[in-house]
């Protein structure tokens, strides 16, 4: 990996973890079209990187974050059962799930359908128009939806958004709790493959990570901001075409 490589892979991971459209595959793509192997450090690199993104979503939530008890109420009790699986999962998850791309393509062609089914369930059953308006038993169930996304297609921001919905949620309430609830969850996933993998990189390796992480973040903090003004006229349902095409030049790609 180059730095050029590690500047576009940043671009793409911040221009789509909080999208409902599968940051992971949209990566595991990229990669294959630089050339790149998917070997252990394009996998950490991956996860890594998220860092960059999340911490966008401080930065614009901030304020939030410091003063909004009845929000970080929510998504704590979100994040017990995706802390609880992906922990459990770990060795799964990287060892044999990422990277697997018949698994990439089928949860990204699923997602799509199942994405644009909760949009037109939304459309009449979505009442809920702040965070804090949820009530807090079903906020765990939320975090289920989320834990979903410990295999490589399903999108940690699509789960979690279509649960959210479902929960009763409006489209961009969905979106914001998905963007908050993913800061404990990723910052612990991150956390947790730099502690087990982190005292293997050579200082090139951390360069890399360097350029990726503040590409992302400098990318999510326009994605997250677009995202959210083009939810106020628009739905999921454009997001769900998009995965099932994308699922379609990814089976293309690596399956035939």
């Amino acid at each position: 990996m180059e730095i050029k490589d590690a500047f576009i892979l940043g671009v793409v991971e911040g221009l789509t973890e909080f999208l409902p459209v599968s940051s992971t595959g949209h990566l595991i793509l990229t990669a294959h079209v630089l050339g790149l192997p998917h070997d252990e450090f394009t996998k950490s690199f991956e996860i890594a990187i998220q860092l960059g993104s999340i911490l966008a979503v401080v930065f614009i939530y901030f304020e939030r974050f410091i003063k909004d008890y009845e929000t970080w109420k929510r998504v704590i009790l979100a994040f017990i059962p995706t802390g609880l699986i992906g922990f459990a999962l770990y060795k799964l998850i990287k060892g044999y799930l990422i990277g697997n791309d018949l698994v990439v393509v089928i949860n990204l062609f699923l997602g799509g359908i199942v994405l644009i089914l909760a949009d037109r369930f939304c459309e009449r059953f979505c009442y809920l128009k702040d965070i804090d308006e949820l009530p807090v038993k079903k906020a765990p169930i939320i975090g289920l939806f989320q834990a979903l996304a410990v295999v490589p297609g399903v999108s940690r921001s699509g789960a979690t958004i279509i649960g959210g919905m479902l929960m009763g949620l409006s489209r961009r309430s969905a979106a914001e709790f998905s963007f908050i609830l993913a800061v404990p969850t990723m910052l612990m996933a991150t956390a947790y493959d730099l502690f087990k993998t982190g005292g293997q990189f050579e200082s090139s390796q951390w360069e890399l990570l360097g350029v990726g992480f503040i590409t992302a973040f400098f990318t999510a903090m326009v994605s997250v901001k677009l995202f959210l003004k083009f939810l106020n006229s628009h739905g999921f349902t454009i997001f769900g075409v998009y995965r099932m095409i994308v699922a379609i030049l990814y089976a293309a790609a690596f399956l035939l």
